[in-house]
Protein backbone atom coordinates (compact mmCIF):
# COMPACT_ATOMS: atom_id res chain seq x y z
CA UNK A 1 0.00 0.00 0.00
CA UNK A 2 0.97 3.48 -0.87
CA UNK A 3 1.89 5.61 2.26
CA UNK A 4 -0.20 8.75 2.50
CA UNK A 5 1.78 10.96 2.42
CA UNK A 6 3.34 9.72 -1.34
CA UNK A 7 -0.20 9.87 -2.42
CA UNK A 8 -0.95 12.98 -1.10
CA UNK A 9 2.64 14.59 -3.05
CA UNK A 10 1.92 12.60 -5.84
CA UNK A 11 -1.54 14.38 -6.39
CA UNK A 12 -0.93 17.97 -5.18
CA UNK A 13 2.56 17.79 -7.96
CA UNK A 14 -0.36 16.24 -10.71
CA UNK A 15 -2.73 19.32 -9.83
CA UNK A 16 -0.05 21.92 -10.14
CA UNK A 17 1.51 20.35 -13.40
CA UNK A 18 -2.81 20.17 -14.66
CA UNK A 19 -3.30 23.85 -13.78
CA UNK A 20 0.81 24.99 -15.07
CA UNK A 21 -0.59 23.07 -18.72
CA UNK A 22 -4.04 24.56 -19.06
CA UNK A 23 -3.05 28.32 -17.84
CA UNK A 24 -0.59 28.14 -21.03
CA UNK A 25 -2.98 26.21 -22.99
CA UNK A 26 -5.34 29.39 -21.93
CA UNK A 27 -2.83 31.75 -23.76
CA UNK A 28 -2.99 32.93 -26.79
CA UNK A 29 0.00 34.11 -29.36
CA UNK A 30 0.43 37.77 -30.33
CA UNK A 31 2.75 38.24 -33.12
CA UNK A 32 5.24 41.37 -32.63
CA UNK A 33 3.32 43.73 -34.85
CA UNK A 34 0.43 43.71 -32.88
CA UNK A 35 -1.02 46.95 -33.05
CA UNK A 36 -1.29 46.67 -28.97
CA UNK A 37 2.53 46.31 -28.56
CA UNK A 38 4.01 49.34 -28.28
CA UNK A 39 8.18 50.20 -29.37
CA UNK A 40 10.61 53.43 -28.43
CA UNK A 41 13.98 53.94 -30.23
CA UNK A 42 15.34 53.13 -33.19
CA UNK A 43 14.25 49.55 -34.11
CA UNK A 44 14.73 47.22 -37.50
CA UNK A 45 10.76 47.03 -38.74
CA UNK A 46 12.18 45.11 -42.05
CA UNK A 47 11.03 41.96 -40.74
CA UNK A 48 7.69 43.01 -38.89
CA UNK A 49 7.64 40.08 -37.37
CA UNK A 50 10.50 39.77 -35.89
CA UNK A 51 11.90 44.01 -35.03
CA UNK A 52 15.61 43.80 -34.14
CA UNK A 53 17.01 47.04 -31.71
CA UNK A 54 20.70 47.01 -30.99
CA UNK A 55 20.45 50.42 -29.15
CA UNK A 56 20.42 51.07 -25.39
CA UNK A 57 17.31 52.54 -23.91
CA UNK A 58 14.87 50.95 -26.64
CA UNK A 59 11.60 49.75 -24.85
CA UNK A 60 8.90 47.50 -26.07
CA UNK A 61 5.68 48.37 -24.06
CA UNK A 62 1.98 46.46 -23.48
CA UNK A 63 -0.82 45.79 -21.35
CA UNK A 64 -2.13 42.50 -20.52
CA UNK A 65 -5.14 40.72 -18.85
CA UNK A 66 -4.51 37.16 -16.52
CA UNK A 67 -1.69 35.99 -14.27
CA UNK A 68 0.87 36.02 -16.51
CA UNK A 69 2.59 37.25 -19.69
CA UNK A 70 5.71 35.40 -21.53
CA UNK A 71 7.86 37.54 -23.86
CA UNK A 72 9.35 35.32 -26.70
CA UNK A 73 12.77 36.89 -27.52
CA UNK A 74 15.55 36.45 -29.25
CA UNK A 75 19.58 37.45 -28.26
CA UNK A 76 22.39 37.66 -31.16
CA UNK A 77 24.73 36.70 -28.89
CA UNK A 78 27.29 38.84 -29.93
CA UNK A 79 30.97 37.40 -29.76
CA UNK A 80 30.15 33.90 -29.36
CA UNK A 81 28.57 33.94 -25.22
CA UNK A 82 27.69 37.81 -24.64
CA UNK A 83 23.97 38.21 -23.30
CA UNK A 84 22.11 41.33 -22.65
CA UNK A 85 21.13 42.97 -19.95
CA UNK A 86 17.03 43.96 -19.30
CA UNK A 87 15.00 45.87 -17.18
CA UNK A 88 11.81 44.02 -16.58
CA UNK A 89 9.12 46.75 -15.72
CA UNK A 90 6.09 45.13 -14.17
CA UNK A 91 3.25 47.54 -12.80
CA UNK A 92 5.84 49.76 -12.26
CA UNK A 93 8.40 47.61 -10.38
CA UNK A 94 11.61 47.08 -11.76
CA UNK A 95 14.03 44.12 -11.95
CA UNK A 96 17.20 43.80 -13.61
CA UNK A 97 17.75 40.76 -15.54
CA UNK A 98 19.64 38.90 -18.41
CA UNK A 99 18.45 36.83 -20.88
CA UNK A 100 20.18 33.27 -20.67
CA UNK A 101 20.02 31.59 -24.41
CA UNK A 102 19.82 32.51 -28.08
CA UNK A 103 15.89 32.12 -27.06
CA UNK A 104 14.43 33.25 -23.98
CA UNK A 105 10.99 33.15 -22.83
CA UNK A 106 11.05 35.52 -20.39
CA UNK A 107 7.36 35.25 -17.30
CA UNK A 108 6.30 38.30 -15.89
CA UNK A 109 4.63 35.94 -13.20
CA UNK A 110 7.02 36.30 -10.19
CA UNK A 111 6.90 40.05 -10.60
CA UNK A 112 2.44 40.70 -10.59
CA UNK A 113 1.15 43.00 -8.30
CA UNK A 114 -2.57 42.12 -7.38
CA UNK A 115 -4.95 42.72 -9.84
CA UNK A 116 -5.92 40.71 -13.29
CA UNK A 117 -4.94 43.63 -15.44
CA UNK A 118 -0.79 44.58 -15.32
CA UNK A 119 1.52 47.28 -17.34
CA UNK A 120 4.58 45.63 -18.38
CA UNK A 121 7.88 47.55 -20.07
CA UNK A 122 10.86 46.00 -21.06
CA UNK A 123 14.09 48.18 -22.05
CA UNK A 124 17.55 46.74 -23.43
CA UNK A 125 19.68 47.84 -21.30
CA UNK A 126 23.01 47.24 -22.73
CA UNK A 127 24.17 48.80 -25.81
CA UNK A 128 24.60 47.62 -29.21
CA UNK A 129 28.11 46.32 -28.95
CA UNK A 130 26.80 43.62 -27.05
CA UNK A 131 24.82 42.38 -29.77
CA UNK A 132 20.68 42.93 -31.00
CA UNK A 133 17.89 41.85 -29.26
CA UNK A 134 14.73 40.51 -31.20
CA UNK A 135 10.88 40.29 -29.97
CA UNK A 136 9.01 36.87 -31.44
CA UNK A 137 5.90 37.94 -29.56
CA UNK A 138 3.77 37.63 -26.50
CA UNK A 139 2.03 35.12 -24.83
CA UNK A 140 -0.67 35.92 -22.56
CA UNK A 141 -4.68 35.75 -21.72
CA UNK A 142 -5.37 39.01 -23.37
CA UNK A 143 -3.61 41.29 -25.06
CA UNK A 144 -5.23 45.21 -24.22
CA UNK A 145 -4.77 48.53 -25.88
CA UNK A 146 -2.00 50.57 -23.86
CA UNK A 147 -1.30 53.79 -22.73
CA UNK A 148 0.00 56.00 -25.60
CA UNK A 149 3.32 56.85 -25.40
CA UNK A 150 4.32 60.66 -24.38
CA UNK A 151 3.65 63.59 -26.77
CA UNK A 152 7.08 65.17 -25.97
CA UNK A 153 10.11 63.80 -26.99
CA UNK A 154 13.86 64.09 -26.15
CA UNK A 155 16.57 62.54 -28.15
CA UNK A 156 20.10 62.08 -26.21
CA UNK A 157 23.22 62.04 -28.46
CA UNK A 158 26.43 60.85 -26.99
CA UNK A 159 29.22 58.03 -25.45
CA UNK A 160 29.40 55.76 -22.89
CA UNK A 161 28.20 58.53 -19.90
CA UNK A 162 24.83 58.67 -22.14
CA UNK A 163 24.25 54.55 -22.72
CA UNK A 164 24.68 54.23 -19.09
CA UNK A 165 27.41 52.20 -19.26
CA UNK A 166 29.50 51.39 -16.30
CA UNK A 167 26.88 52.63 -14.03
CA UNK A 168 25.42 49.87 -11.85
CA UNK A 169 27.14 48.03 -9.44
CA UNK A 170 24.31 46.48 -7.63
CA UNK A 171 24.94 42.85 -8.74
CA UNK A 172 28.88 42.64 -9.75
CA UNK A 173 31.22 44.87 -8.39
CA UNK A 174 33.82 47.19 -11.03
CA UNK A 175 37.04 44.98 -12.34
CA UNK A 176 34.90 41.95 -12.40
CA UNK A 177 32.57 39.78 -14.44
CA UNK A 178 32.22 41.41 -18.04
CA UNK A 179 32.38 44.92 -19.52
CA UNK A 180 28.37 44.81 -19.84
CA UNK A 181 27.54 43.80 -16.64
CA UNK A 182 27.38 47.49 -15.21
CA UNK A 183 25.47 48.77 -17.63
CA UNK A 184 21.91 50.24 -17.21
CA UNK A 185 20.43 52.26 -19.62
CA UNK A 186 17.18 52.35 -18.06
CA UNK A 187 18.69 54.50 -14.76
CA UNK A 188 20.98 56.16 -17.21
CA UNK A 189 20.60 60.25 -17.22
CA UNK A 190 18.36 60.35 -20.27
CA UNK A 191 16.43 57.88 -19.06
CA UNK A 192 15.55 59.15 -16.18
CA UNK A 193 15.25 63.11 -17.38
CA UNK A 194 12.89 61.86 -19.77
CA UNK A 195 10.55 60.04 -17.18
CA UNK A 196 10.93 63.14 -15.14
CA UNK A 197 9.72 65.18 -17.74
CA UNK A 198 6.79 62.93 -19.30
CA UNK A 199 8.97 62.52 -22.73
CA UNK A 200 9.43 59.79 -25.06
CA UNK A 201 13.67 59.29 -25.41
CA UNK A 202 15.71 57.90 -27.55
CA UNK A 203 19.67 57.19 -26.90
CA UNK A 204 21.55 57.87 -29.88
CA UNK A 205 24.60 56.88 -28.02
CA UNK A 206 27.91 54.79 -28.20
CA UNK A 207 30.66 54.02 -25.77
CA UNK A 208 33.77 55.39 -26.70
CA UNK A 209 32.96 57.59 -29.51
CA UNK A 210 33.79 60.65 -30.13
CA UNK A 211 33.25 63.89 -31.97
CA UNK A 212 36.60 63.71 -33.96
CA UNK A 213 38.59 61.15 -32.51
CA UNK A 214 37.19 58.12 -30.38
CA UNK A 215 39.06 56.27 -27.97
CA UNK A 216 39.95 52.54 -27.56
CA UNK A 217 40.36 51.46 -31.01
CA UNK A 218 36.80 52.49 -32.23
CA UNK A 219 36.88 53.19 -35.62
CA UNK A 220 34.24 55.48 -36.00
CA UNK A 221 32.74 58.62 -34.64
CA UNK A 222 29.51 60.26 -34.24
CA UNK A 223 28.81 61.71 -37.23
CA UNK A 224 29.43 59.05 -39.39
CA UNK A 225 26.91 56.85 -37.63
CA UNK A 226 24.48 59.32 -35.95
CA UNK A 227 21.89 58.18 -38.80
CA UNK A 228 22.05 54.56 -38.55
CA UNK A 229 20.06 52.25 -36.71
CA UNK A 230 22.71 50.56 -35.54
CA UNK A 231 24.84 53.12 -34.35
CA UNK A 232 28.00 51.06 -33.26
CA UNK A 233 27.72 48.73 -36.31
CA UNK A 234 26.86 51.72 -38.69
CA UNK A 235 24.48 49.29 -40.58
CA UNK A 236 21.05 49.83 -41.78
CA UNK A 237 19.93 53.39 -42.21
CA UNK A 238 17.43 55.24 -39.84
CA UNK A 239 14.27 56.98 -41.11
CA UNK A 240 13.95 60.05 -39.45
CA UNK A 241 10.55 60.84 -40.45
CA UNK A 242 10.17 58.04 -37.36
CA UNK A 243 11.14 60.17 -34.51
CA UNK A 244 10.93 63.82 -34.27
CA UNK A 245 12.60 65.21 -30.98
CA UNK A 246 11.10 68.06 -29.38
CA UNK A 247 14.52 68.75 -27.83
CA UNK A 248 18.08 67.43 -28.73
CA UNK A 249 20.75 66.64 -26.17
CA UNK A 250 24.57 66.54 -27.29
CA UNK A 251 26.82 65.66 -25.08
CA UNK A 252 30.05 64.40 -26.50
CA UNK A 253 33.92 65.34 -26.04
CA UNK A 254 34.66 63.36 -23.27
CA UNK A 255 36.84 60.84 -25.88
CA UNK A 256 38.00 63.69 -28.03
CA UNK A 257 39.98 65.37 -25.07
CA UNK A 258 41.49 68.94 -24.73
CA UNK A 259 42.76 69.50 -28.53
CA UNK A 260 42.49 72.37 -30.95
CA UNK A 261 40.42 74.53 -30.61
CA UNK A 262 39.50 75.91 -34.32
CA UNK A 263 39.11 72.17 -35.69
CA UNK A 264 37.05 71.05 -32.35
CA UNK A 265 34.37 73.84 -32.90
CA UNK A 266 34.39 73.47 -36.62
CA UNK A 267 33.41 69.47 -36.67
CA UNK A 268 31.14 70.37 -33.93
CA UNK A 269 29.60 73.10 -36.48
CA UNK A 270 29.35 70.89 -38.97
CA UNK A 271 27.84 68.09 -37.15
CA UNK A 272 25.08 70.15 -35.80
CA UNK A 273 24.28 71.60 -39.04
CA UNK A 274 23.44 67.67 -40.04
CA UNK A 275 21.39 67.15 -36.82
CA UNK A 276 19.45 70.30 -37.93
CA UNK A 277 19.12 69.27 -41.32
CA UNK A 278 17.34 66.25 -40.04
CA UNK A 279 15.67 67.91 -37.02
CA UNK A 280 14.49 71.57 -38.49
CA UNK A 281 12.16 72.18 -35.46
CA UNK A 282 14.11 70.86 -32.30
CA UNK A 283 15.53 72.86 -29.76
CA UNK A 284 19.66 71.86 -29.41
CA UNK A 285 20.96 71.72 -26.21
CA UNK A 286 24.86 71.51 -26.01
CA UNK A 287 26.27 69.45 -22.71
CA UNK A 288 29.65 69.46 -21.45
CA UNK A 289 30.96 66.21 -20.01
CA UNK A 290 29.43 65.28 -16.64
CA UNK A 291 32.84 62.92 -16.19
CA UNK A 292 35.33 65.67 -17.24
CA UNK A 293 38.23 67.35 -15.29
CA UNK A 294 38.53 71.00 -14.77
CA UNK A 295 41.30 71.20 -17.83
CA UNK A 296 38.53 69.47 -20.00
CA UNK A 297 35.63 71.20 -18.31
CA UNK A 298 37.01 74.41 -19.49
CA UNK A 299 38.29 73.59 -23.20
CA UNK A 300 34.36 72.36 -23.45
CA UNK A 301 32.66 75.79 -22.16
CA UNK A 302 35.01 77.96 -24.23
CA UNK A 303 34.28 75.71 -27.67
CA UNK A 304 30.93 75.21 -26.83
CA UNK A 305 30.31 78.79 -26.49
CA UNK A 306 32.16 79.68 -29.65
CA UNK A 307 30.06 77.10 -31.52
CA UNK A 308 26.83 78.63 -30.22
CA UNK A 309 28.10 81.99 -31.36
CA UNK A 310 28.72 80.71 -34.90
CA UNK A 311 25.23 78.96 -34.99
CA UNK A 312 23.59 81.83 -34.08
CA UNK A 313 25.19 84.39 -36.62
CA UNK A 314 24.19 81.63 -39.37
CA UNK A 315 20.53 82.41 -37.98
CA UNK A 316 19.67 79.45 -35.92
CA UNK A 317 18.61 80.65 -32.59
CA UNK A 318 17.49 77.15 -30.98
CA UNK A 319 20.75 76.43 -29.40
CA UNK A 320 22.06 76.46 -26.27
CA UNK A 321 24.32 74.81 -23.92
CA UNK A 322 25.03 73.49 -19.77
CA UNK A 323 27.92 73.19 -18.38
CA UNK A 324 28.12 70.20 -15.62
CA UNK A 325 30.47 71.96 -12.93
CA UNK A 326 30.83 68.68 -10.91
CA UNK A 327 32.88 65.73 -12.02
CA UNK A 328 30.71 62.93 -11.63
CA UNK A 329 33.04 59.34 -11.42
CA UNK A 330 31.94 57.01 -8.90
CA UNK A 331 30.61 54.42 -11.22
CA UNK A 332 32.99 51.71 -12.96
CA UNK A 333 35.97 53.61 -15.04
CA UNK A 334 35.43 56.75 -13.53
CA UNK A 335 31.90 56.65 -15.36
CA UNK A 336 28.42 58.61 -12.97
CA UNK A 337 27.22 55.76 -10.96
CA UNK A 338 23.63 55.06 -11.20
CA UNK A 339 23.03 57.80 -8.31
CA UNK A 340 25.14 60.01 -10.31
CA UNK A 341 22.97 59.75 -13.08
CA UNK A 342 19.82 60.24 -10.83
CA UNK A 343 21.74 63.79 -10.08
CA UNK A 344 22.64 64.47 -13.91
CA UNK A 345 18.84 64.04 -15.05
CA UNK A 346 17.68 66.29 -11.96
CA UNK A 347 19.90 69.22 -13.28
CA UNK A 348 19.19 68.32 -16.90
CA UNK A 349 15.70 68.16 -15.88
CA UNK A 350 15.66 71.37 -14.79
CA UNK A 351 17.14 72.83 -17.65
CA UNK A 352 15.03 71.49 -20.10
CA UNK A 353 11.74 72.37 -18.43
CA UNK A 354 12.92 76.29 -17.77
CA UNK A 355 13.84 76.19 -21.84
CA UNK A 356 10.75 74.22 -22.94
CA UNK A 357 8.28 75.32 -20.81
CA UNK A 358 7.19 71.87 -19.69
Amino acid sequence: MKSPIRFFAVLVLSCLLFNEAAAKKAMKFYPSDHAFIRYMGRIDFSHPKLPRFWQPGVTIQFRFKGDDAVLLLNDEQLWGSNQNYLELIVDGKAVRLQTTGKQDTLSVKPYLSAGKVHEVILCKNTEANIGYLELRGILCQQLLKPAKLPFRKIECIGNSITCGASSDLSGIPCGKGKWQDQHNAWLSYGAVTARTLNAQVHLSSVSGIGLMHSCCNLDIVMPRVFDKISMRNDTITWDFKRYQPDIVTICLGQNDGVQDSAAFCTNYVNFLKKVRGDYPKAKLLLLSSPMADNRLRAFLRSSLQSVIKTLQESGDQKVQMHVFEKSYTGGCDYHPSVAEHALIADELSEVIRKWMKW
